[in-house]
């Protein structure tokens, strides 16, 4: 599983630039106003046999005295660090180099000693000769190295790299084929994640052991239901990380990210009171990212006024709102009576077996062997014929598609082939990848300007 890496600092010191740096993207907002990241932003950086998430982090701020917390952003901001110091690998402490050391730099890195966590210094905006001298003054914290960047023009960002690199473990291999699927019980806090872990194993009665995780404090619930052994991933965790306070519902997508690291199902839960949130959103969006299998549990059904169309309506409206995850089944729950509970396990063996499915190669060679880009409309028509199709993978499915056309494959073609996979073939529950590949058109079915381009 990749490591997590977090950055931290004061507002304005480049946090947002050096994630869009080592990330390759520009995922965060850059703006030169204090405070703008207000949310966590994240992203994987692969490089070699290493691995690991960055996560982008609101600036620090120290209270006017110690233990005063008055101003409820503040408050807010303070806590987003503790959690992001508490969940991280290792820290990227970012300083100003423009500035020097700063009251807030010392609180900081007060905070980040006593957590006994990992760290590295990095001393950003060293755009012109005279702000690397400044750097000496940062080894007052006693870091052996203090690392000059420039996040905005790349200068030094490989260094800082590859001291990231040799600090977080190689990728382990993925795990062969098992029977048992892993569980991740994801969302926001208070919607019921421990209730609902604890309804599962009730009724699975039977649990085998409680085992070690791959990751510091975790705890993996190994139980059997009809006959079939599931994991439930990090059950630890789900209760640990309720006590923090109700204030950091935005950060339910840190506690998130390392149980779907080690997960094959995701199990997002929403509260059926509040709705779909934005925060619901953006935890059910990053299983999708990482390709795990999807389900959806509406909980504390029991508290909701309905008919005997409410639950179809909640499960088109989530669908209506997250478009391109409604592949993901909705379930309507109460891990309180217990109402519909055990069709979890169900449903989570329904989405398991299409996330593991092969398709035969002449089954999709008739979906989708010689299928025009004409189908999907837009600017792109008849910009890109499929010549071969192939399956590459499972968990998720993941598919070549090759071609000739004279114009790139876009999005919108992306998505018409995985709806035409879709529609033959199910695959609910699981997201699914499709990588095109340019062929240079040859023959007498070449038409004219039709060169594929390289890929």
């Amino acid at each position: 599983m990749a490591a997590i890496v977090a950055i931290v600092g004061r507002p304005n010191v480049g946090k947002s630039t050096l994630f869009n740096r080592l990330t390759r993207s520009r995922k965060a907002i850059v703006e030169s106003m204090p405070g703008v990241t207000r949310d966590i932003n994240t992203g994987e950086v692969v490089q070699r046999d290493r691995a690991f998430t960055l996560i982008d982090t609101g600036g620090f701020e120290p209270p006017a005295r110690e233990g005063e917390t008055g101003d409820a952003l503040l408050r807010q901001v303070i806590e987003q660090g503790d959690v992001a110091i508490e969940e991280a690998d290792l820290l990227l402490v970012v300083l100003d180099a423009g500035e020097g050391i700063t009251p807030a730099d010392e609180a900081l890195v007060n905070r980040v000693r006593r957590s006994g966590k990992p760290f590295l210094l990095v001393a950003n905006k060293v755009d012109v000769p005279a702000h690397e001298s400044r750097t000496a003054e940062f080894y007052r914290f006693g870091a052996e190295q203090v690392f000059p960047v420039s996040a905005e023009h790349g200068e030094g960002v490989s260094d800082l790299l590859d001291a990231i690199l040799a600090r977080i473990p190689a990728v382990a291999p993925e795990p062969e084929e098992h029977a048992e699927a892993r569980i991740a019980v994801i969302g926001r806090p208070n919607v019921g994640k421990s209730s609902l872990v604890n309804r599962l194993l009730g009724y699975a009665r039977v649990i085998v052991s409680e085992i070690p995780g791959t990751t510091r404090d975790a705890i993996d619930t190994t139980f059997r239901h009809e006959g079939r052994t599931y994991v439930l991933v990090d059950t630890a965790g789900i209760r640990r990380k309720g006590r923090i306070s109700a204030r950091l519902e935005k950060y339910g997508v840190m506690m998130a990210l390392r149980s779907l690291d080690r997960c094959d199902v995701a199990v997002v839960v929403i509260d059926a009171g509040s709705g779909l949130t934005d925060q619901d959103a953006r935890i059910a969006a990053l299983a999708d990212e990482k390709g795990r299998a999807l389900v959806f549990a509406v909980n504390k059904w029991d508290l909701v006024e309905k008919d005997d169309r409410t639950a179809g309506r909640v499960a088109r409206s989530i669908h209506e709102q997250l478009r391109t995850l409604s592949y993901a089944p909705v379930i309507t729950i109460s891990a309180k009576t217990g109402q519909r509970v055990s069709k979890v396990i169900d449903v989570v063996d329904q989405v398991i077996a299409e996330h593991r499915r092969t398709i035969p190669l002449p089954a999709l060679h008739k979906t989708l062997h010689g299928r025009d880009s004409e189908d999907s409309a837009g600017g792109a028509r008849r910009a890109f014929r499929v010549t071969h199709v192939a399956q590459v993978r499972t968990r998720p499915p993941t598919f070549i598609v090759f071609g000739r056309g004279n114009a790139e494959p876009g999005e919108s073609l992306r998505r018409f082939f995985a709806n035409r996979l879709r529609e033959e073939f199910g695959f609910a529950g699981t997201p699914i990848r499709i990588v095109f590949r340019k062929e240079e058109g040859r023959g007498r079915g070449r038409r004219k300007g039709a060169r594929g381009g390289k890929t």
